[in-house]
């Protein structure tokens, strides 16, 4: 069976009370609703909560730490302090087991803490006020990063994460430590960012402001592809799983659906160049309003993983559930006491042959400055530091990516000391005499082994190349190879089950007509027995009379 969970965090109120306690929440939601665990001394504004497999995060709103909690022992594992109060914060590459955590600060930079190494990266000050809104795209390249200056930046996390230290890029920005692009069509102060669930260039993103408009943007070629002009200021947003729909929410607790198939035609109405330069505007009809209470400011939002229900948390504490397929207000569902700034909806739990991570967080490596990627370009080339570690617990065996070494690496690796041969290989080369190099007499060599490892070193990109496509090729034939054997496998057996129907039929006529045939039977050899024996008692009065 199916389990789907939520996680909420809350706020200090604004008159703090002794019976109030914020913290993060944790929450059964289907099958049946229920408060699960509670983790405390915690107090989030809103974009300031993120979750992985193994940990939550939450940044406190009056200081400058980040709390973390373990998700395995249910209880807080550590407080990291940080330079600059954090005003928002996302989770990248969590489907890997480990993950990068991003933060957004006060001051308008963006700073990268690698879970598994403690690596910590900060970008220059490119936002000119605060960054309150992060975001990352389904692949965990890109992100976005929205600020109180109304300006949205794009950029590269593996550029950001980078050792070396590239010059420029098309825009002439110092990379790694620059966005690559810049969106910048709002007039007003950015309130929330979303992503599309696309893992494909295709894929939109969806931007909330200040300034009464909600604009769908081509990300990765920095093209608004329609804006919306809505009532009022949107506080936060909430994508529909299929990306056909974004939900805002007002500050008078009600909830706006945005449709993006409102309008008509062959072409998707986003990628209609018709409709892209004309701004639109929602119909009354899709504004939902609670009825039966009073109108509390929304500050999150989050949709359910089969997109029917829309779960609202609001200022007054209050956590309601709206009926999507009905368009309505639905019932409330929990009340938090405290103003409930973060929603997030956990992946329902219970599907069968989930491929699991590969590495696993017990306990994250507290962040570490690190001067020479912090903006520091004197570094040339890509230099990885010799105390570069990354902590974790492997939960099944590493895929390795070329055979040829896959069993003597995959044998010391899994072996409970020594493989025998590799002793056998070391003693080897111990008890050889070892040849001298004269730096002088050498030096052409020593450029010829240089050079053919940079050969090497080539030759395995491109093989590694190769591999991940034929990989990838591989995958995919598999897969239509499965759907074309389910396919056979489901006509064989209808065909099966019609033949067993005509044969219990026939069978059914067969033993119906044998039945009368042996009644006819019957009645024939019960003649037959009759007159037999009035033969045989005629012949014995005869034999009688003759004696």
């Amino acid at each position: 069976m199916l389990t789907e969970s939520f996680i909420v965090s809350t706020l200090n109120p604004e008159k703090p009370s002794n019976s109030v306690t914020p913290g993060v929440h944790l929450y059964d939601f289907q099958p049946l609703l229920s408060l699960r665990s509670t983790f405390k001394k915690s107090s989030t504004n809103t974009s300031c909560l993120a979750v992985s497999p193994s940990h939550v995060f939450a940044a406190q709103a009056d200081k400058a730490v980040i709390h973390v909690y373990s998700r395995e022992r249910n209880n807080q594992e550590a407080v990291v302090p940080f330079p600059e109060k954090i005003q928002s914060i996302v989770l990248a590459g969590e489907s890997n087991g480990a993950g990068t955590l991003i933060l957004g600060t006060e001051g308008g930079r963006v700073i990268l803490w690698e879970l598994g190494t403690g690596r910590q990266v900060s970008t220059p000050q490119h936002h000119l006020q605060s960054t309150t809104c992060l975001a990352v795209d389904p692949t965990s390249n890109l992100l976005l990063s929205g600020s109180t200056d109304s300006t949205i930046h794009v950029w590269s996390i593996p550029r950001l994460l980078s050792f070396s230290a590239s010059s420029a890029n098309e825009n002439g920005h110092d990379l790694p430590f620059s966005p690559f692009r810049s969106l910048s069509n709002h007039r007003a102060a950015i309130t929330a960012i979303v992503f599309g669930h696309s893992s494909s260039d295709n894929n939109i993103a969806v931007s909330a402001s200040k300034d009464n408009t909600c604009i769908v943007w081509d990300y990765v070629n920095g093209i608004a592809l329609h804006t919306f002009l809505l009532p009022s200021s949107p506080y936060c947003l909430a994508l529909d799983p299929a990306d056909r729909a974004v939900y805002a929410g007002y500050e008078d607790g009600s909830v706006q659906l945005i449709d993006f198939y409102i309008e008509g035609g062959l072409t998707h109405p986003l990628h209609n160049p018709t409709l892209q330069s004309t701004p639109s505007q929602p119909p009354p009809s899709d504004r939902w309003s609670a009825p039966d209470h009073a109108p509390s400011p929304i500050l999150c939002l989050q949709v359910s993983y089969d997109g029917t229900s829309l779960l609202s948390g609001h200022q007054d504490g209050k956590l309601h559930n709206w009926d999507i397929a009905a368009g309505k207000y639905d019932k409330r569902l929990a009340d938090c006491a405290a103003p409930i700034t973060n929603i997030v909806m956990l992946k329902p739990v219970g599907f069968p042959n989930i491929n699991k991570p590969a590495v696993r967080l017990h306990t994250v490596v507290k962040p570490r400055y690190e001067s020479f990627v912090n903006g520091d370009h004197s570094v040339s080339g890509a230099t990885i530091p010799t105390k570069y570690s990354f902590i974790a617990h492997f939960t099944s065996t590493l895929p390795l990516p070329f055979s040829a070494d896959a069993t003597s690496f995959h044998e010391a690796l899994h072996h409970s000391s020594f493989p025998d041969a590799l002793l056998e290989e070391s003693l080897a080369e111990l008890s050889s005499p070892q040849k001298g190099f004269d730096a002088a007499t050498d030096s052409s060599e020593l450029a010829d082994l240089r050079a053919q490892n940079a050969a090497l070193s080539f030759q395995l990109g491109l093989a590694e190349e190769r591999h991940r496509s034929a990989v990838a090729n591989l995958l995919e034939q598999r897969k239509e190879d499965w759907r074309r054997q389910t396919d056979q496998d489901i006509k064989a057996a209808r065909k099966k089950r019609r033949r067993l129907r005509r044969m219990r039929l026939a069978e059914e006529a067969r033993k119906k007509e044998m039945g009368e045939v042996v009644d006819d039977e019957d009645e024939d050899m019960n003649e037959r027995g009759r007159d037999t024996e009035a033969d045989l008692s005629s012949s014995t009065d005869e034999m009688t009379e003759s004696d």
